[in-house]
């Protein structure tokens, strides 16, 4: 990261990648996001990346009293809705030699939260988020302040 050099978001994306069909059902979502650490789950259709769901996509279709002992039969139905009827599906990928600074501008530019990296099939190959591109920053500005003592 020497300055003047362009860095590539193949060098700071996850590649451990967590994906569902389209037809998995929202409890299939569910387990994953209270299992996981993620935010963001990538939705593929004969291994081409076709959609988005988000943990914020998913609670907007949930009833608050899910899992609670107000818990009612429509609530628990709503689980079994398909991923594909809450997804985003008009997504904005980049490839694996964009730079960062063309991913955060991206990002910023079409208000969403992560990018899904994919191969010239539309294969996913990797996901950089919002969160990974402010701790890229964090710890580039702390390597800069340290440098400075």
């Amino acid at each position: 990261m020497t300055k003047g050099r362009i860095m590539s978001i193949s060098n700071f994306m996850s590649s451990n990648l967590i994906s569902l069909e389209l037809d998995d059902d929202l409890n299939k979502v569910k387990a994953i996001f209270d299992s996981k650490k993620i935010h963001h789950i990538l939705v593929l259709d004969n291994k081409e990346l076709v959609g988005v769901v988000t943990d914020r996509d998913l609670y907007k279709h949930l009833s608050p009293a899910i899992g609670t002992n107000k818990e009612t039969f429509s609530d628990s139905m709503l689980l079994h809705k398909k991923v594909h009827q809450i997804m985003s599906r008009n997504l904005i990928t980049a490839p694996a030699d964009i730079s960062v600074n063309k991913a955060v501008l991206l990002i910023h530019d079409n208000h969403i939260s992560c990018l899904p990296i994919v191969d010239k099939n539309s294969h996913p190959i990797g996901i950089i988020t919002w969160r990974d591109i402010l701790k890229l920053l964090a710890l580039k500005y702390r390597k800069k302040i340290e440098q400075q003592c």
